[in-house]
């Protein structure tokens, strides 16, 4: 708490409204709508490492938060106030912190393909600067931004990895695919055996079961594209790839809401992020196969 009180000494509303902002950089959505652009429209193999990336990191993150039931610093000490306004996307349990770990994925993946030092050093700061406003504005102890950093820097390091191989193995795909489901069914047996023993209320698992659905769906997805699909990102014409982009957020969000009308539980939440991931990475990417790409690319 001494580095947390000694930050709310030095807060400034200038500050607060920076580092509002940049926390916001780590917010899933971004990710998300990012990865969908990058894995449909441009280049595969990046959209993966990201996807991945942020997959392997978040379940054990989400994992973690759900065993340790860390309290928010100021549930621990109720003389500590966040800055204002930060409250409201401080969902779930402190340890780890999820927004650094969403943050670290999506600058990190970048950080990690880039070939320029310069944009490396950059990408790589932009994901600790996100850790250090989640300390600034008071909603994480240092501890949650320190772990949160390893784990997902040490998840790109693996992935980034993986693919630097460039020949093709269905058996390594498979085992990515494999490793990601188990993690995430674990996650989802952990929320529900939390929230069953009332050890943990369901407002404080939804992440864990967003991140636990999605997490199987894309795991499929990951193996059938790589194995049965493989489409190519490129089109025959520029236009085509923003009818993508819509089509496919399109898509996914109506599958979403569909979902969401068979009500707000648990095992729905996850279905919801299922389906979606499924979308994603089964569903859409045979569609662009058949209607929008070029044959045999090697991108």
């Amino acid at each position: 708490m001494d580095l947390l009180w000694a930050l709310e000494g030095i807060r400034t509303p200038f500050l607060d409204i920076l580092f509002k902002a940049i926390t916001r950089l780590g917010e899933v959505p971004i990710l998300v709508i990012t990865f969908c652009i990058l894995f449909w429209c441009v280049n595969k193999k990046v959209g993966y490492i990201l996807g991945l990336s942020f997959l392997l990191s978040s379940l054990a993150v989400q994992g973690l938060k759900i065993v340790f039931r860390v309290p928010r610093p100021w549930v621990a000490d109720p003389s500590f106030s966040p800055v204002p306004g930060a409250v409201g996307e401080a969902t779930g349990y402190a340890f780890p912190s999820g927004h650094t770990q969403s943050g670290a994925a999506f600058f990190g993946s970048f950080g990690a393909v880039s070939k320029n030092t310069i944009f490396k050093i950059l990408f790589f700061f932009l994901a600790i600067l996100v850790g250090f406003s989640r300390l600034y504005l008071g909603v994480h102890y240092a501890s949650d931004v320190i772990v949160s950093l390893v784990i997902t820097f040490v998840a790109i390091y693996i992935i980034q990895k993986i693919f630097t191989e460039e020949q093709v193995s269905k058996k390594r795909d498979l085992i990515i695919s494999l490793v990601i489901a188990f993690m995430a069914v674990v996650v989802f047996i952990i929320a529900t055996v939390a929230y069953q023993s009332e050890l943990s209320e369901a407002a404080k698992l939804r992440d864990s079961i967003r991140i636990a659905g999605g997490g199987i769906g894309f795991a499929i997805g990951f193996y059938v594209e790589r194995t049965y699909i493989n489409f190519s990102v490129k089109t025959k014409a520029i236009y085509l790839q923003i009818v993508k982009i819509i089509c496919g957020l399109a898509g996914a969000l109506i599958i979403y809401e569909v979902v969401r009308l068979l009500g707000s539980g648990l095992v729905v939440t996850s279905l919801r992020y299922f389906f979606a991931a499924v979308w994603v990475s089964i569903a859409f990417p045979y569609i662009i196969s058949r209607f929008f790409s070029i044959p045999k690319s090697t991108s």
